[in-house]
């Protein structure tokens, strides 16, 4: 599972902001990943994206997450997690969900998104947080508007220690590339209670 290649990486400034297009009622479900670079909180949009929250909170819940490292690090694009352990392993997933990027959330700075193959159903456990903004994962800007990358959250605390991590020497590593050279792990993932 992967974030889309990089070579078409649009760098723009951020200007709308992010966290004005997400629909956040007062009850909005909050994620809190702790990392071993500190922790990062992201508000989900149950309402846009259903499905795909849904799945990430089962993720969450059954402790998938716990222990699984950001295996994909590009400082200016993306920080991809959920698939793979320490070493390498790759933990066994649900089946796909089906792909909601035509939902009005926007690949911008700290949207959370899943990350898929080229199939645009084939989003699992994997997901990235973009580190800018990038509008051409946006469904609106793919072939035909079918494509896509799924936003159904936004980091409302840590985006600091997001900023940390796309800063961490890379290297590649067989058929993994933008490997962090050390493991920057998520200890811990919980549904923190609504308030």
């Amino acid at each position: 599972m992967h974030a889309p290649n990089s070579s078409s990486l649009i760098s723009r400034l951020l200007l709308a902001g992010g966290f004005a297009i997400l629909t956040l009622g007062a009850q909005a479900q909050t994620v809190k990943l702790s990392t071993s670079e500190g922790d990062i909180r992201i508000a989900l949009d149950a309402e846009k994206a259903p499905k795909t929250v849904a799945n990430f909170i089962q993720y969450v819940k059954a402790g998938h997450y716990n222990g699984l490292i950001f295996h994909r690090v590009i400082e200016n694009f993306m920080i991809q997690g959920g698939g793979f352990t320490v070493d390498m392993k790759q933990r066994p997933t649900k089946p796909p969900v089906p792909l909601e990027a035509s939902n009005g959330l926007l690949n911008v700075r700290g949207s959370l998104a899943m990350a898929r193959t080229n199939d645009p159903n084939s989003a699992t456990s994997q997901f990235f947080v973009n580190t800018v903004d990038n509008a051409f994962l946006d469904a609106a800007n793919s072939p035909g508007g079918q494509g896509g990358y799924t936003v159904f959250g936004q980091v409302i605390e840590g985006m600091d220690v997001v900023d940390k991590i796309r800063l961490v020497p890379v290297g590649n590593n067989g058929m993994h590339q933008n490997l962090p050279l050390k493991p920057v792990i998520i200890t811990k993932a919980i549904v923190e209670p609504k308030k």
